[in-house]
Order: C-alpha cells, then structure tokens, then sequence
C-alpha cells in the first residue's frame, strides 16, 4: 500500500477577486518600485508619441489637415488612455490577477481554475492571445527604435542615409547583451525613463498657449464628431490612435515584478500627465504651424535641443525594447511550463532574482524577425500599418477572459457581467476592426507571425497528448511492476537512482529499458516528476509531495508554478532538509530519450505530424532544461510512433 508521508501541491484558487498579498509595502519602497516600473512597465506606452499623432494626421493629407480634425484626432487619443489604459487596465483589470500576476497566459490559468477545468474556448483565447503577443514582440523593438532615429532627418538631411544602418546596429546589440543578464543595467532605466517623460510634459506643456483650443480635446463630443463624421477616413484614423495604447499590455503582463500599487501611482499621477501634455502641446503646435504635421513630436524642441531629444528618445525606445524582449522570455517560459511548448534551454542571468532569465532559442528567432522587418518596411511610417493588430487581437483576448473570471470567479450575475465586459469590449473590437484595414498594406505580418505561433501551440499540444496517451497504453502500472518484482527479486547494486516521469503511476521506460537490459536494480529507486500548477508560484513549503510506494521504491512529486523554472539541483537540496536520506555523490539519474516516428494513422494530419516531430527533435534534453548534473546522468533511448 502507498504512503503518502510528506505532501505540498499547489492550493486552487480562492475565488478572491483580489489576491492574497503582503501587508502594503512602505510608502518609500512603492516609490523606489514605481520608479523601477517607469522602465519596464511604461517602456512601450511612453515611446507613442514619437509616432501615434504623426502616424494618425497621415490619413488627412490628402483632404487636408484641419482644426476640426486635429481636435478630433487629439480628443481620441486622450480617451484612448483614459478609457482602454486607466479604466480597463489600471483600475479594473489588475484587481483580477493570479496570485499577484497578469498577463493573458495568467488569466487564462485563472479562468481555467474558475471553471474547474480547461475549457477549449478558455484554452483557445489564452494560446490566441499568447501567439498575437508574439507577433507585438517583433514589432515593437523595430518601429521604436527607428521612429527615434527618424529624428536625425531634422537635425541634417546628411544623416539620412545612417538611419537604417544605426537602426540595424543598435537592435543586434540590444539582442547581443540579452545572455549577459540586464539586472545591473536595469537600475538605470527608471531614471533615465523619468527624464524621458519630465521632457515630454514640458515640451508639450510648452506648446499648448500655441493654440489654447487644443484643451477642448479634453471633451468626447469632438472625437466621436471627427470618427462619425468623416466617413472612412475616421475609422482608419481610430486604427492609427490605437498607437498610443499599444503598451496597455504591459501594464497587465509586468504586475508580478512591481505590484499593482507602484504601477497605478506612476501611472495615474506621473506618466498619463506625462503623454497627456505631450499629445496636446503636438495637437497645439500642428494647429499653430501646419507643416510641423511631418513629425510634431521632435518639432516641438527647440533648435538647440533637438539632438539631445533624439538621443533621449533613442535610449529610450532601447528600454522599451528591452522591456518587450524580456517580456518575451517570460512569456515563453510561462508557455513551455504550461505545456503549449517544446522544452527549451532556460538560463538565469541573475543569482538572485528569478525573473532574469534569457532563453537563446527565442532570442534568435526575435533577432531574426526583428531585422527582417526593419529590411523590409525601411521606416517607421510604413511600419505603422504593421502595428496595432496584434495588440488589438491581445486585447479582445484579455477582455473576453475577463468575463470568465468576474463571471465564474467573482459570482458577478451574469447579465452584469455581460452589461460591464461588453463596454470594454466593444471599444476593443471597434479598435480592432479598424486595424484590420491595414492588413494590406503590413497588417499581415501580426497576422502572419500569430498565426504561425498559433499553429506551432496547437500541434505541440496535440501531438504530446497523444504521445501521453501511448505512453500509458503501452506502460505498466508501478504497483503492478512492484508485485511482479517482489516475486522475482533482481540484482541489487548500491547507491541511490533517481528516474525522471511525467507520470508517477506508471513505470518510468527508463526503469524499465534499465531493468531489461542491465538486469539490475539500485538500493533506492526515486520516481521524479515534475508538475506545474495553475498559480504563477509555489511556496517552498509546498514544494514537493512525497510517497512511499514500497520498501525500495519512493514517488517525489516537485510542484512549480508557471512563472518558474524548475530546478532539480534546488529541489534536491530541500529534499535532504526535509529528511529524505539520500547521497548526492552515488545518485544517478535516469533519463528517457525519445526519438518520435510518425504513424500510418496519429489522429493528425501528415504536416501536423512532420511538425511535431521537427519541435520534438529541437526540445531541450531533460539534463539541460532541469539543470540536472551531466556527470550523474544515464540516458537511455526507445523509439516510439505517434
């Protein structure tokens, strides 16, 4: 009989619409915190208006740039940040995090615990929002970084030609420093990110007595008269407004690293007056002096001042490049933990804070996408069209999973719940649609990349769940092969052998590969698996759950949550502490290496399977991924056919 002797799984969500939390941090470390924030969090949000008003007057070119359109425009874009950023995201989308984290892959985790089960819709807009991410993570760094440099062309035309090539130099370096870790550079962001926004106040609190009316754009009436009133070029300028909102994403995704508080007080009292002053004192100046519609944001500097503002601006647009990268990596690692994706390697860069991570394979690939949308679009106008789809389609997501959990989780009625989703989801889609217009001219590239991740998602969970199914097809049962072994007792050899399994229940076919062929059998055996909750962590006490299955054979079951990476080494170590009599220095482990064929009949069709098979073959072998000791490790390899 088992006997379960020490356990710690994961508790299931509490049904709180706000987590449980530590006492309120110290007005003095919220401050150190929101300051830290404006480098991460704010990254994205804060680069807009290089392009977001330019990119929006564009469409009115060839009609004419009025006064009416310029209120309108303006008007829309302010609403945009009081609405979708301060209304959804800061005051109501952060009180529904999990356990203090956000982000779409949490809140799908979330909603998921809400329903008590994974429900395929739940399932399919947590991998949709997931994939459009993606697709905003290769667009970001190169828009950014080349709309600051664009600012160049107006100190001399003699640095046109260099734009293109500093971009590209700038944006490998960016990617090149990622495996040395950015703890230590970190610390300079939120200052220089500070500055960045002070300038943008003051320059545009400049600006404004240009043309005193720009404050009327602090009324809805003349957005919705502008939208409604010209036909589709309104509804194409909404696509371009969107711009200013395209980091709403991150205040969501980066809660768990600064806490809701630091990020609402930067927000509400520093940055959002930061961009509001900015977008009028453009508004104002384009008023005032037509022509300054080429680039208002850079126009507004004086003379003397430009090139130290694009300077500031470039260093400012790598933050928030860094920013969306490192989001990247965690998103990443959130999906490999939750099983959307093949095993990768995952480094830490830091000894101290577990969020620095950096993980090779997708940092390549962002490389690689990057450069190759700076070759192909060339500017950050023609890049504008690109932008805005996959943070639209991301944000529909997020909305729609919002109803779950204030529905499901909350116990809000349904029709209230319904009555409240449905006003942020309606500014959501109308968002959306007017993006969708841009496919043609690079809306596809989002679309393209999504896609493709989506693809990737699906096939990668599909195909392992059909290996999972084979595998205990064709598997023993432990308490099966413990009786058979009882009676026909094999050759003991000293020491301690750990098997690594995805299921405990079943015999690892490492064991039994061993068994066969080595006819032996270790004083200790310990069956290892590794599983990852539906919680961002788990506390160390909870770590492990251990159960003795027989006199010679031990289950240990390590608990992680989706924002770690598990680290066996680590865990072995609180295992000794806890009393698990074990020598470090006589454990082997034992690792299955699976090499995959495809079968005359999977359940998938051929390319699905040729595609698993290929993620299969780039998966990160076990030692690397658990940061297992190679010198202790045996592998041992089947074949097997899906």
């Amino acid at each position: 009989m088992a006997q379960q002797i020490a356990h710690g799984t994961s508790s299931p969500v509490t049904g709180e619409p706000i987590a449980a939390c530590d006492p309120a941090p110290h007005k003095s470390a919220v401050g150190a915190l929101a300051l830290g924030s404006l480098g991460v969090v704010f990254g994205d949000i804060g680069t807009s208006p290089l392009y977001a008003l330019r990119e929006s007057l564009n469409h009115m070119k060839t009609t004419g740039v009025t006064d009416g359109g310029v209120l309108g425009t303006v008007s829309l874009l302010l609403w945009a940040l009081f609405f979708t950023v301060t209304a959804k995201y800061v005051l109501f989308l952060m009180r529904a995090d999990n356990k203090g984290e956000g982000g779409t892959l949490s809140l799908m985790a979330l909603a998921q615990s809400a329903l008590g089960h994974r429900a395929a819709a739940v399932f399919f807009l947590g991998v949709a929002g997931a994939a459009l991410f993606s697709g905003d993570a290769i667009i970001t760094p190169a828009i950014s970084v080349l709309s600051a440099l664009e600012g160049l062309e107006l100190v001399t035309p003699i640095f046109t030609p260099y734009i293109l090539p500093a971009t590209i130099v700038i944006l490998i370096s960016i990617f090149w420093v990622q495996s040395h870790g950015t703890a230590r550079v970190a610390t300079f962001f939120g200052p220089i990110m500070a500055v960045f926004f002070l300038t943008m106040g003051v320059l545009g609190a400049m600006h404004i007595h240009d043309s005193p009316r720009i404050l009327l754009a602090f009324d809805p009436i003349y957005g919705l008269r502008f939208l409604f009133g010209h036909g589709l070029i309104g509804f194409v300028v909404l696509g371009s407004v969107f711009l200013a909102v395209t980091g709403a994403e991150a205040l969501y995704a980066d809660m768990g690293h600064f806490g809701r508080r630091p990020i609402q007080g930067a927000w509400l009292f520093f940055v959002l007056p930061a961009l509001t002053l900015n977008y009028l004192g453009q508004g104002a100046l384009v008023l005032a002096t037509p022509a300054a519609v080429e680039n208002p944001f850079f126009l507004m500097a004086p003379p003397w001042a430009l090139l130290p503002l694009v300077i500031l601006s470039t260093v400012a647009t790598i933050i928030a490049s860094q920013a969306v990268i490192t989001g990247a990596f965690s998103l990443a690692r959130q999906a490999i933990q939750l099983g959307l994706l093949p095993r990768m390697l995952i480094l830490h860069t830091s000894e101290t804070q577990e969020g620095q991570i950096y993980i090779p394979r997708i940092n390549r690939l962002l490389l690689v996408g990057v450069l190759l949308l700076v070759l192909m679009f060339k500017s950050s106008s023609s890049l504008a069209s690109a932008y805005g789809i996959a943070v639209t389609g991301t944000m529909v997501v997020t909305t729609s999973l919002a109803f779950v959990v204030v529905w499901k989780l909350w116990h809000w009625p349904l029709w209230l719940a319904a009555l409240f989703i449905s006003g942020f989801l309606a500014i959501d889609l109308a968002f959306l649609a007017a993006n969708l217009l841009k496919i043609v001219d690079g809306g596809w590239v989002p679309l393209l990349l999504g896609g493709f991740a989506m693809v990737v998602m699906w096939t990668w969970v599909r195909g392992a769940d059909l290996l999972a199914r084979k595998t205990r097809r064709d598997s023993i049962s432990m308490q099966d092969l413990i009786r058979m072994l009882e009676k026909s007792k094999p050759i003991r050899v000293a020491g301690t052998a750990v098997f690594l399994t995805t299921s405990p229940e079943v015999a690892p076919s490492a064991f039994m590969h061993n068994l066969k062929h080595n006819k032996v059998m270790h004083e200790r055996v310990l069956l290892m698996s590794v599983k990852t909750g539906d919680t961002p962590r788990v506390p160390q006490a909870r770590r492990f759950e251990i159960t003795k299955l027989s006199d010679d054979f031990t289950s240990i079951v390590l608990n992680y949550g989706y924002m770690e990476s598990p680290r066996i080494p680590a865990a072995l170590a609180s295992l000794r502490k806890a009393g698990l009599k074990f020598d470090i220095m006589t454990t082997s482990f034992f690792v299955g290496r699976r090499k995959i064929k495809p079968a005359q009949n999977s359940g998938m069709p051929v390319w699905q399977d040729r595609l698993f098979i290929a993620l299969f073959r780039q998966s990160a072998n076990p030692t690397d991924y658990f940061s297992i000791p190679s010198d202790r490790v045996v592998e041992l390899g089947e074949q097997l056919t899906i």
